[in-house]
């Protein structure tokens, strides 16, 4: 059985189809770290700084997966920032402090996920299903259907089929709360497609 390491795990998209893995999850909230366990109990689910976390204990895995918060990479952050009063910030860096430490520690297979960003990736990824993947191996081109907000009784709310995570049941203070953990999701089918690739024998070099 593989040992996963799922790091900035949120509600748990990525993980959704994994079979005959045992996975860790870390997590830095715990709202949010309750609903993935909800979800998988098996899963050892942690609160903690993912990446001192991974820092801490990557030599005890066979397969990382990493999404680091993408905000401050994407170009929606781009397009916010130019709007007058507000508020510019730095690139968070983390993202490729990750990288970087995967790609000459680590010996087994891993990948950092994040969003499509604003401006010419530092270090090369692949592009896949409208994400940028950096990894120790190859990742064959994948497909995804249309994901989509969609209107009832004049109310907002979130069917994502792709996904399959219901939330009804947990209550969030702002109604966007619960539309920023489906949007945050990696999408299952992908997550499993990424897991499947990294069992493959064809590895790249960053």
């Amino acid at each position: 059985m593989i040992k996963v390491l799922n790091l900035y795990a949120g509600i748990g998209g990525n993980r959704k189809l994994w079979e005959d893995v045992d996975v860790v999850a870390i997590e830095n909230n715990p709202d949010i770290a309750k609903i993935y366990q909800d979800f998988f109990p098996k899963d050892k689910v942690i609160v903690a700084d993912a990446h001192q976390y991974l820092l801490d204990h990557y030599k005890e895995f066979d397969f990382i997966w990493s999404s680091p918060p993408c905000p401050t990479h994407s170009r929606f952050n781009l397009l916010s920032n130019e709007q007058e009063g507000k508020e510019i910030k730095y690139p968070d860096m983390a993202l490729y402090q990750e990288i970087i430490f995967l790609k000459h520690w680590f010996k087994g297979k891993w990948v950092v996920e994040n969003v499509i960003s604003y401006y010419e990736p530092l270090i090369h990824p692949q592009k896949r299903a409208s994400h940028y993947f950096w990894a120790n191996f190859h990742i064959n081109d994948f497909e995804l259907g249309t994901r989509g907000i969609k209107r009832k009784d004049g109310e907002d709310y979130l069917r994502e089929e792709k996904i399959g995570i219901d939330l009804s049941e947990y209550k969030f203070k702002i109604k966007r709360d619960r539309r920023k953990l489906i949007n945050n999701c990696t999408e299952p089918e992908l997550g499993l497609h990424i897991l499947n690739e990294s069992k493959k024998e064809q590895q790249i070099l960053l």
